[in-house]
């Protein structure tokens, strides 16, 4: 971050970025296309791009029109993905978020608590309040759906938010909208979960924005994650991103992962060994709770599979 600063500097929020060039935004919704000083290229290699979706900057108008960057505000949060296609560091997927909502639907593809899990991981490490969307909940009446309100109940007694959502009933949306009026926000989640479709419900008008993010990124086309900062008409920010088919977690060691595990807070202090990964060690608080049945068996599979990819790395 620069500390750098000039009378002449005016503060907008980064929208989009597209390599070289940034759409910014000011707080009269007014927009330029603008270049980051070249200085901050020469940052960390562990970032993929100096800049994240989300900055808040201050910037300098030129004669033509366009922006200059000359310093990127510190940030609040921000929601990290590993690189993709071996490449090493992390991307930041957007910044300074109020919360981060994770869509997977019902059926049609069916939901895999594996993806949710590591999504609240990494919204939990990085201090973002995640919330959990169940979407097509329409098709409810063609599915047996005790395992999934069995999900959803357990999720919230972990403490998290959980939506059941359908476009084809507007009343399970309006507590969603509810939520984001004035806040910023992002949707993640897998290709075919109905994620675009319900942010054209939130907002009509974002119809042919998400429609240019949800084409932009094709199965082994591109190395980077798109995402688009987009202004809504009741208050706030919405960010849509492709379709994500992993999470990589970032900078997460193995016996750290269960301080993002709320219900392995309390088993974890009472493990024989501070760096206990809780798979295979003696005295292990935390195995004791999963032997009693105080750890329900699909989160610590997820824990188990988790702790896996981290060792993998």
């Amino acid at each position: 971050m620069s500390s750098n600063n000039s009378l002449e500097a005016l503060s907008a929020r980064v929208i989009r970025s597209t390599g070289a060039w940034y759409e910014i935004m000011d707080s009269n919704l007014n927009q330029y296309s603008a270049r980051l000083r070249g200085k901050f290229r020469q940052d960390s290699k562990e970032i993929t791009n100096p800049i994240a979706v989300g900055d808040e900057v201050l910037f300098e108008r030129n004669e033509d029109g366009t922006a200059q960057i000359i310093e990127i505000l510190d940030r609040k949060n921000f929601l990290p993905r590993k690189a993709t296609h071996g490449r090493r560091g992390h991307q930041i997927l957007i910044s300074n978020i109020d919360y981060a909502l994770v869509v997977v639907s019902i059926t049609q593809p069916q939901y895999k608590t594996g993806f949710i899990d590591r999504f609240l991981v990494s919204c939990e490490a990085y201090e973002i309040e995640p919330i959990i969307i169940l979407n097509k909940w329409d098709l409810s009446e063609d599915i047996t759906t005790d395992e999934i309100i069995y999900h959803s109940n357990h999720y919230k007694q972990l403490g998290y938010k959980v939506f059941h959502t359908s476009i084809l009933k507007p009343e399970t949306l309006e507590p969603l909208v509810n939520l984001i009026t004035n806040k910023v926000s992002v949707f993640i989640g897998p290709s075919g979960v109905g994620k675009t479709s319900l942010l054209n419900h939130i907002d009509p008008s974002l119809e042919e924005k998400t429609s240019e993010i949800s084409g932009y990124s094709k199965k082994g086309k591109h190395t980077t994650t798109f995402a688009k900062l987009l202004p809504l008409p009741f208050g706030g920010y919405l960010a849509d991103t492709p379709g994500i088919r992993e999470f990589g977690l970032y900078n997460i060691e193995d016996w750290e992962l269960s301080l993002y595990f709320p219900e392995m807070i309390e088993g974890r202090t009472h493990c024989k060994f501070s760096t206990c990964t809780h798979i295979h060690e003696p005295s292990c608080g935390v195995i004791e709770l999963v032997d009693t049945g105080l750890i329900e068996p699909f989160r610590y599979l997820s824990y188990m599979n988790i702790i896996e990819s981290l060792n993998d790395r």
